[in-house]
């Protein structure tokens, strides 16, 4: 009796290997010592991944032959790639990109005079529902790892470079997804972006944007965090907030009030509160003192957003006439306000529009 034929695909075996990056620098060093390989190379293969950004073993030329093969047999790179590039009449790229098991997300370089701004996701998808962003009314599919979300910087600061002939200077973790609901991988993913050893960006051109989760406030200040944190704030008092996201329901503005001080006492960094304007729900005068009122309890800034439609959600923009009263009124009780103006309306890649509709 012949033994039947067990055929594996490359696929199968690919997805059996471990991912070299989600490794530590120690990790490798005992992988490659079970390969009898001295400690050094497990620093080169290091160097590698999150200095240079390879994504394959062959890239590895100071390597021997023997060593990239082993190394291959061993270990896989689950790097993403650009499966589509949209470039906006006003410069703005989004670009949607393949993970290694085939979900897509988005990510978008916006280019001003004086900065290059990736604003990059931590998730595929999301799971809080705000109702003005349509993201998420895709629900969430899964978490993006720590590597994933580096991949996406990497990606687009060659986009600055290549379409633009400038650095990229800033990191928004603004696009799909609820960062701190992927806490560890995207304080692992900063780690990688900001560490000597990695790409050695400030953290101070880094911003993190929540739709206010209290407890990884807190937790982001007793892990000490460099960065700058961002909340989506659009409502300042809790009824309207309630209406448009179902987070402030465990979430009020007064736990998220003490949550903002704890953050600000033990890192005294300022908070962006991201304010969008909604015609005839959240933009009268009588909203815009609410919001002073809460600005009273950290130092913080005020970026009024404009509102993007998006077709699951009935919410307009108001006049120009309502957005600038409303930014003056602020203005005027010596908040720091500034008015930001969408970015890549005409593809989809403005805040709120992001959900990768071909997805």
């Amino acid at each position: 009796m012949s033994t039947p034929t067990i055929k594996v695909s490359l696929k199968e075996i690919e997805s059996k290997k471990i991912d070299i990056r989600k490794l530590t620098l120690n990790e490798i060093s005992e992988e490659l010592k079970k390969l009898g390989e001295p400690k050094f190379r497990a620093k080169q293969v290091w160097q590698w991944l999150w200095e240079k950004s390879a994504t394959s073993f062959d890239e590895m030329t100071n390597l021997s032959q023997k060593l990239r093969e082993i190394l291959k047999e061993n270990f896989t790179i689950n790097s993403l790639t650009i499966a589509e590039e949209q470039k906006s009449s006003d410069r703005t790229i989004k670009s949607s990109f393949r993970l290694y098991d085939g979900k897509i997300v988005e990510g978008v370089l916006i280019p001003t005079t004086d900065r290059m701004t990736a604003c990059i996701s931590s998730q595929v998808g999301c799971s809080l529902s705000c109702k003005f962003c349509a993201t998420g009314y895709m629900g969430k599919k899964r978490n993006i790892e720590a590597a994933e979300i580096y991949d996406q910087v990497v990606a687009i600061s060659r986009q600055a470079e290549e379409n633009y002939g400038q650095p990229l200077s800033n990191i928004v973790y603004m696009g799909m997804g609820e960062p701190l609901m992927n806490y560890r991988n995207v304080l692992q993913s900063i780690d990688r972006l900001t560490s000597p050893d990695g790409l050695n960006m400030s953290p101070k051109r880094i911003t993190v944007s929540t739709a206010g989760i209290a407890k990884f406030i807190k937790m982001l200040a007793d892990d000490g965090v460099k960065f700058n944190l961002a909340l989506s704030l659009h409502a300042a008092n809790d009824k309207k907030r309630n209406e448009i996201m179902d987070i402030n329901d465990s979430n009020s503005l007064d736990v998220l009030a003490e949550a903002l001080k704890y953050f600000y006492d033990k890192t005294g960094n300022r908070i962006t509160y991201e304010y969008i304007l909604f015609d005839d729900f959240n933009d009268s005068l009588k909203d815009a003192d609410e919001l002073y009122r809460f600005c009273k309890h950290v130092p913080c800034r005020v970026n009024i957003i404009e509102y993007n439609p998006i077709q699951e959600a009935e919410y307009k923009k108001p006049t120009e006439d309502r957005i600038e009263k409303f930014a003056g009124y602020l203005i005027k009780r010596g908040v720091r306000t500034t008015v930001r103006r969408s970015r890549g309306k005409d593809i989809d890649a403005a805040c709120g529009q992001l959900a990768n509709k071909k997805g």
